[in-house]
């Protein structure tokens, strides 16, 4: 290997933070390049995602969930987009095929063959692997089984998820597509941009009053992404056989207070039970099968221009902390990953 690639970069948790993370909580080190083993992939990542997820996983409180703790001094784990170095003989894989996996943060990553992915060129632009499209769609289709018609509310309609779940309610035949977020700001560019017919904003009055005026004749669909307040909004403006999945919750992980593991909300189960909601918890399914068809939808959706993908590249890993500090602030708009 060149001399100049002798050295690699990555971001640790320095100290554990008490309350929300802030950059002087991490740390950038120099490591050896790791070498690859048996069976295993060296890739040199070249995209990472920036995800307000993390907030938990370096609290610590991550017991009794799926996801695993960062403790101080070791690196942060995030999707990742990279170009292979070596792969062993058989795998599959060759020198400068692009794959995804999961252990950006860093600008070099020894994996096993089976946790890297060859992405191909389904999608027009890589970093697009590192969105929350699947998730997104999955959400409409699978758990709430949006119907052409239907009235969609997508809290948190600028995050991740958000930003591309009123897009595709849209393609999917939705009538109406309301979305909440933090900033007028970021409500303009969601009815110019993301198509958005309207959108509450915090602070400007209960989310309870503005959903009536937004629609007073209720909500069918709701994807949400944030708990607390709006999603006991969003209880009381539903129509009956509405449908809800929860896929976050950002009242809880963008809270000072806390660790973020914990989002309790009052909902108002009369209500649920008087009309027939159904109220799921959702993750992204693992399904190869179904995700390979979306990526071929998803991809014919952006190149006809009928979705845009909204991101943010910030450049270098020397950044990749303040970026963090950026998306728990709400600086951003859809999906945030560090360029490298």
């Amino acid at each position: 290997m060149p001399s100049q690639l002798r050295l690699s970069r990555e971001v640790r948790l320095a100290v554990r933070p008490d309350g929300l993370p802030r950059p002087e909580h991490f740390s950038v080190v120099e490591i050896p390049v790791p070498v690859a083993g048996p069976g295993q992939v060296l890739v040199r990542n070249r995209f990472f995602q920036v995800s307000a997820r993390l907030r938990m996983l370096v609290s610590g409180a991550t017991e009794g969930t799926p996801l695993p703790s960062v403790r101080p001094g070791e690196s942060l784990p995030s999707a990742a987009v990279g170009e292979v170095v070596t792969a062993p003989g058989g795998s599959g894989l060759s020198p400068g095929q692009l794959v995804s996996h999961r252990l950006g943060w860093r600008e070099y990553a020894v994996l096993p063959v089976a946790s890297c992915v060859p992405i191909g060129d389904v999608l027009p632009d890589p970093v697009v692997h590192l969105g929350s499209g699947w998730t997104a769609y999955a959400a409409l289709t699978r758990c709430c089984q949006l119907r052409r018609g239907e009235s969609v509310l997508v809290t948190g309609g600028a995050g991740g998820v958000g930003s591309l779940a009123g897009q595709i309610a849209r393609r999917l035949g939705a009538s109406q597509v309301l979305g909440t977020t933090t900033s007028s700001d970021k409500a303009d560019r969601m009815i110019s941009e993301l198509g958005y017919d309207a959108v509450l904003v915090r602070g400007a009055g209960p989310f309870a009053a503005q959903l009536a005026q937004c629609a007073p004749d209720g909500i069918d669909v709701v994807v949400d992404s944030v708990g607390g307040d709006q999603l006991r909004a969003a209880v009381g403006a539903a129509r009956p056989g509405a449908r809800f999945a929860l896929v976050g919750t950002l009242s809880s992980q963008l809270s000072s207070e806390g660790s973020g593991v914990a989002a309790p909300v009052e909902l108002d189960t009369f209500q649920l039970m008087l009309k027939g909601v159904t109220v799921r918890g959702f993750t992204s399914p693992n399904d190869p099968v179904a995700q390979s068809q979306w990526m071929e939808l998803l991809g014919g959706w952006l190149r006809s221009g009928e979705i845009i993908f909204p991101h943010v590249r910030v450049p270098g890993i020397d950044h990749a902390a303040q970026a963090l500090h950026d998306v728990i602030n709400g600086r951003y708009m859809g999906t945030v990953v560090v360029e490298l």
